[in-house]
């Protein structure tokens, strides 16, 4: 089975609405190992962007095809694919695959079938956010339920998956946000999806959630904002306390006080889910990763943050709005190919 696909591509670094074009391209019949796909929904991550604008640490060969997550569904597989067929619903298990696109040609160790029983939305969104937020719960420090886990951007998409996958794994989450206008409903959205506490970043200065040992003090910070927000969350970690640092959304720098390093043996790390992909030998503890987070979303314990669906013939006008989004729950967008 050959199709007729059409594809977002850029030859040139640059703003999306400029740079973007929709081609047409005939795909062959799948051979071998290979599998043609139908992409049914492919989100719109700030990394996306960056890519297209030349701006993230990884550049691809031009022209290329953006998009690093989406969930597809199977059209036909080649003559030697074992464990998948037709019908099947896949998500990308490498980077850098492009899936803004109709239709591709994967090969089938390149993709991971997706379990019956997992909503589109949750399956498109899995492979960044929630794997993520799962390897910085999981890797850094020793947890044990009861621990607190304390994190800046809370409402963000990543931040809603560290708040459910802490609830599943019996660890307290304290969430760091901007105080709003809505606040009190954005306070209570995020406790409904399992957070201990969410505090302002003014009140994040002054709580005694840690002194009057409410929670215990945190064994491990998330900052994606840095700065002085992530200075404020310093001062109530526990002793060995492990700050991992995944974004900059303020553009400052991460900022450590003397007593933390001296007094409280602090560590500061980073993590980036791409880098942690690229490590040799990664292959069956990803796979792993990913069966726990299906079955935490089958079982009703992770669910997708909200998101808002666009045709991709919009793509000029939804990639320059992507970034631009502003919703008190963290709306995602995401690219529609089912019309």
């Amino acid at each position: 089975m050959s199709c007729l696909a059409k594809v977002l591509r850029y030859s040139d670094f640059g703003e999306p609405g400029n740079v973007l074009k929709i081609y047409s391209e005939n795909l062959p019949a799948p051979e071998k190992s290979k599998l043609l796909v139908k992409v049914l929904l492919a989100p719109i991550n700030p990394a996306d962007i960056n890519t297209i604008q030349g701006r993230y640490p990884v550049k691809p060969e031009l022209p290329a095809i953006p998009g690093n997550e989406c969930v597809a569904e199977i059209l036909s597989v080649g003559s030697s694919v074992k464990n998948i067929k037709v019908g099947d619903l896949v998500v990308p298990f490498k980077t850098g695959l492009g899936a803004w696109r109709t239709h591709a040609i994967y090969d089938e160790d390149d993709i991971f079938k997706v379990p019956e029983g997992v909503p589109l939305p949750e399956a498109a969104q899995i492979t960044v956010n929630p794997c993520t937020a799962f390897r910085m719960i999981k890797d850094f420090a020793d947890l044990k339920p009861g621990d607190t886990v304390i994190q800046n951007g809370a409402n963000s998409s990543c931040g809603q998956n560290v708040i459910q996958i802490c609830k599943a794994l019996d660890l307290n989450c304290v969430g760091v946000v901007r105080d709003r206008p809505e606040i009190n409903q954005l306070v209570a959205y995020l406790k409904s999806l399992g957070a201990s506490e969410i505090l302002t970043e003014e009140q994040c200065r002054s709580t005694q959630l840690f002194k009057s040992k409410q929670f215990r003090r945190p064994k491990l910070a998330l900052n994606c904002v840095g700065g002085k927000n992530a200075l404020e969350m310093v001062k109530h970690m526990d002793h060995g306390g492990i700050m991992v640092t995944y974004g900059g959304m303020s553009r400052e720098p991460v900022l450590a006080s003397t007593s933390s390093l001296i007094f409280k043996d602090m560590q500061f790390r980073g993590f980036w889910m791409t880098r942690w992909k690229e490590q040799t030998g990664r292959s069956e503890e990803a796979k792993k990763m990913l069966e726990e987070l299906f079955q935490m979303i089958i079982s009703g314990k992770l669910k997708a943050p909200d998101h808002k669906l666009v045709s991709f013939e919009e793509f000029q006008k939804t990639t320059e709005n992507a970034l631009n989004l502003k919703g008190f729950s963290g709306t995602k967008i995401m690219l529609d190919f089912r019309t």
